[in-house]
């Protein structure tokens, strides 16, 4: 080990310069500690840190105390967020851990509160503050981490009460527990495409034998709510953060089940996609809490406009479990449903609302609007970003200028002149050469070539943000690809009509119509806009006088 210097511990714990220097700090605070018997992956990372002397320590060991998590704060510093994404490490802000230990020592006196995937351990020292008898389990794969979590127990004092095991949570011995266990922490985000296929098959498979569906394109965090209702007995509670898209897509059906049938959902908060709580990570947040097994007939939930409005976290608007078991979307239960003005229907009474046409390769579909190598009639000028429709002044599409050009080729290339049918075929070599008949978009449309733009829409819409869509007004004949919807009429309507409809979506519409994605994107898919209200056509024909 290389010993460092005391003015240098500052900078290890502040800014350091390498998982060194932070092993080094954090190993230096717990190996005094009842917590110093480390795994082998530690003892690695212990033997190839810096060396730091005891008694340098204490500054550190009292800020600790105090409520800080310097070395956590370090380990996200060292570690990017993209070094970080692949085990799902953020950290969660301290108003937030604050609101979630305090819901778990207002509900009960928990024997032992475990942190499924600790990391720093912020969940745990908040846990040891606020409940001086309870046991203290941080679950923890990544070693560096765990090894900051022992620092931070065993400076804050609760090293003679914790432990700290390092594994997978999903197969994590807890042990036997003599009373309640109250489970808080943030499950760690890991997108589907990063898991394993043994704990995709774990996941379906352990869900049926509960009795429950679940999907193999679902995320760490969904398989971290199944751990738990495995562990926990009836009684326990908890409480975790984790990004609200489980509310409205597929996957998600198997934590809305398990809250309605078995772990128990109290309330459900959903933070504002504009919140954006975590400073590395931008996605819309919700806290769930549960005491597993309850009976109770209804859940409670709310939507709150920032992290100081989730101090409170039982309150909320109760909502009925067989309501929520007949629902596919959550998100639209957040808060209670205005009734419709009078004279206000459904969007999709009015007009059907579609998805643009996908090419399956847009690099080669999608070209200058003035390609000179196909025939004009073959390029058709398309919104083919959503930042063109954010970008329409005042709503109003009303020039093509800028505009990229789809090229949608006829089906049947007979209908073309000798000399055009020449270009396309020139075009369609070059193309195959490059891989745009093996798409799967491709391989599934006939012809190939021909991607199938539809007639343009009078009105466009953006339905993918961290905002409410775009509604415009498309007054030049853009066709449009799948970054947007169209929006067309049932039965013909003036133009004054249109504008007054388009003016009454953006006057009217906001994100919490919408799904929550991870990212923080709210995302409007065709049937859910249809189901926009707005005022039917003798109103919007009174408007447009």
């Amino acid at each position: 080990m290389a010993l460092m210097d005391y003015e240098d511990i500052v900078g290890a714990v502040a800014r350091p310069k390498s998982e060194q220097e932070l092993a080094g700090v954090a190993w230096a605070v717990a190996r005094g500690g009842a917590l110093a018997g480390l795994t082998v992956a530690e003892l690695r990372i212990a033997d190839a840190a810096h060396e730091v002397s005891d008694c340098k320590v204490a500054d550190l060991a009292s800020l600790i105390r105090q409520g800080g998590d310097p070395l956590g704060n370090a380990f996200a510093r060292i570690r990017s967020p993209r070094q970080r994404r692949p085990m799902g490490a953020v950290y969660t802000p301290h108003l937030i851990v604050d609101a979630m230990v305090t819901w778990i020592a207002a509900s009960d006196h928990p024997v032992r509160v475990v942190d499924p995937g600790a990391g720093s351990g912020r969940f745990l020292l908040r846990a040891g503050q606020v409940l001086p008898s309870s046991e203290l389990v941080a679950v923890e794969l990544d070693p560096l981490a765990a090894l900051v979590c022992r620092a931070n127990l065993t400076a804050a004092g609760f090293d003679h009460r914790a432990r700290v095991i390092v594994d997978d949570y999903r197969q994590a011995d807890l042990g036997s527990c003599g009373g309640v266990t109250a489970f808080v922490g943030n499950p760690p985000y890991v997108r589907h495409h990063q898991i394993e296929p043994k704990w995709k098959e774990w996941l379906t498979t352990t869900a049926s034998d509960r009795g429950f569906q679940a999907s193999a394109l679902a995320g760490l965090h969904i398989h971290f709510f199944l751990a738990t209702l495995l562990s926990a007995r009836t009684g326990d509670i908890g409480a975790f953060i984790t990004s609200a898209e489980w509310m409205d897509v597929n996957y998600g059906r198997l934590l809305r089940g398990m809250l309605t049938d078995g772990l128990g959902g109290e309330s459900v908060q959903v933070l504002a996609p504009e919140a954006m709580p975590f400073e590395d990570a931008a996605t819309t947040a919700s806290v769930i809490c549960f005491r597993v097994g309850s009976e109770a007939s209804s859940v409670k939930m709310r939507r709150v406009k920032n992290v100081e409005e989730l101090a409170d976290l039982t309150k909320g608007r109760r909502v009925a479990k067989k309501r929520l078991q007949a629902e596919k979307r959550w998100s639209t239960l957040l808060s209670a449903g205005q009734p419709k003005p009078e004279g206000y229907i459904e969007l999709g009474e009015l007009c059907r609302v579609h998805r643009g046409a996908v090419t399956g390769a847009n690099a080669i579909w999608i070209t200058r609007a003035n390609n000179s190598a196909l025939p004009v009639k073959t390029l058709f000028p398309s919104i083919t970003k959503a930042r063109e429709l954010f970008a329409a002044a005042d709503g109003v599409l009303a020039s093509l200028d800028g505009l990229r050009a789809v090229i949608d080729l006829p089906a049947d290339l007979e209908v073309l002149e000798e000399e055009d049918r020449e270009l396309v075929q020139r075009f369609l070599h070059l193309a195959e050469r490059n891989g745009a008949c093996s798409s799967y978009v491709a391989r599934h449309r006939n012809p190939w070539w021909s991607v199938g733009l539809r007639s343009p829409a009078p009105i466009l819409a953006t339905y993918m943000a961290r905002r409410p869509p775009a509604f415009v007004r498309n007054l030049v004949g853009a066709r449009h690809v799948n970054v947007a919807h169209g929006i067309y009429p049932r039965e013909p309507m003036s133009d004054d009509v249109l504008d007054a409809l388009a003016a009454s979506l953006k006057a009217g519409v906001s994100i919490a119509q919408g799904r929550t994605y991870a990212g923080g994107l709210t995302k409007f898919e065709p049937s859910e806009m249809e189901r926009i209200p707005v005022p039917n056509l003798e109103l919007l024909s009174e408007m447009a006088l």
